[in-house]
């Protein structure tokens, strides 16, 4: 009898230039687009109320010579601007639509803000306790860090984030986050398992700026399953109900089914919107309930430290960016998500980079500066 043919699974398996399939320029488009379901692993979460969005378009907005130049950018996906219930600007790439997942990579991290504040709140967490408190397993890169440096992207260890090194430990977290195919099929990464293995001398940052880890999330993921005695996936479930989610919550994950915390959410231009109103809201959901703490949103608005240039207005404050006036987060590839405390606008935007290193961060500056601009229009005169 023949044996039956098989071959790797070719989205995930690894290139000649150490990047999987999904994410290699040729194919990053439709990886971004799709992520969703060519992940190895993922989840997904749906509402049981929908946040409703009545079209209200804003000719100012429309108007603006940044959102016209940079939506007819050919790596365009999708541009969205709420407030409250009022959709007050909606476009999309010809390849796009409001109806589409698009993953939004780190500002997935955003998350950790909410669940975290939260748990101080309850007095679950101490932010001044070191990590090895909460996870005695984590490794020396980890260990001696207090959890408000971990939230605050203010620690040093052997995990590198720089994206024009195929090799750097950050595409190598991917394994563990169910994006690539294991180095070794025998002994596949967990989440768990990956973290374990960073190390650090000594965990001081001394750099005088935000040191810039995605790892951080996944061990605060951690540190929230193990102080609130559930899995994190409960704790997105939570979120996709006080955002009230219209289409799905999708989340990749790894073997044992923990989610991504670092990049791996998925949703649609105007369920990132919902989702991003519940900054605006302090942190209380569609029904009231709240899954994020007004004191520790506010609080984030004020801290962290000075990101890299050229993002050095701004600060990393507890899982998010901030300017004093707006939280928000940039996502690999082209992705950015502002809430503005003030006005109460939510600004979305959706672009997939297919430049060698999905990566410039001259690129996100306009972004920043347009949706930070959108949201201090006058809403009210």
């Amino acid at each position: 009898m023949r044996g039956i043919e098989s071959e790797t699974n070719p989205d995930l398996t690894i290139g000649a230039d150490s990047k999987a399939r999904w994410n290699q320029p040729d194919y990053r488009r439709h990886g971004f687009h799709n992520l969703h379901r060519l992940a190895r692993y993922s989840m997904g979460f749906r509402a049981a109320r929908v946040m409703l969005l009545h079209k209200s378009m804003d000719l100012r907005i429309a108007e603006m010579e940044p959102v016209r130049r940079l939506t007819s950018l050919p790596w365009f996906s999708a541009m969205v601007v709420i407030r409250g219930n009022d959709l007050l600007f909606e476009r999309y790439a010809p390849d796009f639509g409001p109806d589409r997942p698009h993953c939004i990579m780190s500002i997935s991290k955003t998350v950790m803000n909410l669940v975290i504040g939260r748990l101080v709140e309850d007095g679950k967490v101490n932010l001044s306790y070191k990590v090895a408190h909460y996870l005695p397993w984590v490794g020396s890169g980890y260990a001696a860090a207090t959890v408000q440096q971990v939230m605050n992207m203010d620690v040093a260890n052997d995990y590198s984030e720089d994206y024009s090194d195929p090799l750097s430990t950050t595409f190598a977290h991917e394994e563990a986050m169910g994006l690539r195919l294991p180095a070794d099929p025998a002994h596949e990464h967990t989440m768990r398992s990956f973290l374990a293995t960073i190390r650090s001398p000594d965990t001081t940052n001394r750099t005088g700026r935000a040191d810039y880890k995605s790892s951080n999330t996944d061990v605060l993921g951690m540190i929230a399953e193990a102080v609130s005695g559930r899995p994190m996936r409960s704790h997105l479930a939570d979120i996709a109900d006080a955002a009230g989610i219209e289409g799905g919550l999708y989340v990749t994950a790894d073997r044992e089914g923990f989610p991504t915390m670092d990049c791996g959410l998925c949703v649609t231009a105007r369920d990132l919107a919902r989702y991003g109103s519940l900054f605006v809201r302090r942190g209380a959901g569609i029904d009231h309930r709240q899954v994020g703490s007004a004191s520790f949103i506010e609080r984030s608005l004020q801290g962290g430290l000075p990101m890299g240039a050229p993002r050095d207005w701004v600060r990393y404050s507890n899982q998010t960016n901030t300017d004093g006036r707006w939280l928000g987060h940039g996502g690999y590839g082209g992705q950015y998500m502002i809430a503005d405390l003030a006005s109460g606008v939510v600004g979305i935007f959706f672009s997939v980079l297919e430049n060698k290193e999905a990566w410039d961060s001259n690129y996100y500056i306009p972004i920043i500066k347009m949706l930070a601009d959108i949201g201090q229009l006058d809403f009210d005169g």
